[in-house]
């Protein structure tokens, strides 16, 4: 990326069922829905979003090869999206396993995420 215009950063979790790409999807959900970016076309090559980089930072808390990382890029609507996967997050209690949840233990598995967009 030549050019970084700004990041952003969220956290996402899976409070049943252990699974670390909803709460992967979560964080990167929780990154973008508070953002309107009106001037981004003007300053992108060409105009277009098509050329907008994005680039994505994870830190999950369990087994990387858990993670699909297709479903966390189908999250961001433009852009050319990479995505970097590393050790971080959090698993905590939840005090309870909820079958009918999918649990498979009691623990909620949490992530960070940063979204850098530029070109």
């Amino acid at each position: 990326m030549d050019k970084l215009f700004f990041i952003e950063i969220g956290m996402g979790c899976d409070l049943h069922g252990q699974n670390v790409t909803k709460a992967a999807v979560r964080a990167v959900q929780n990154a973008i829905h508070h953002n309107s970016m009106p001037g981004l076309r003007s300053v992108l090559p060409g105009g277009t979003l098509d050329n907008m980089k994005v680039h994505v930072k994870l830190a999950v808390p369990c087994d990387k090869e858990l993670l699909d990382v297709e479903k966390v890029k189908a999250v961001l609507p433009y852009g050319q999206v990479t995505v970097e996967i590393m050790d971080g997050g959090m698993m905590t209690t939840s005090g309870v396993v909820l079958p009918d949840k999918d649990d498979k233990n009691d623990l909620i598995y949490i992530v960070n995420a940063s979204v850098e967009v530029g070109y």
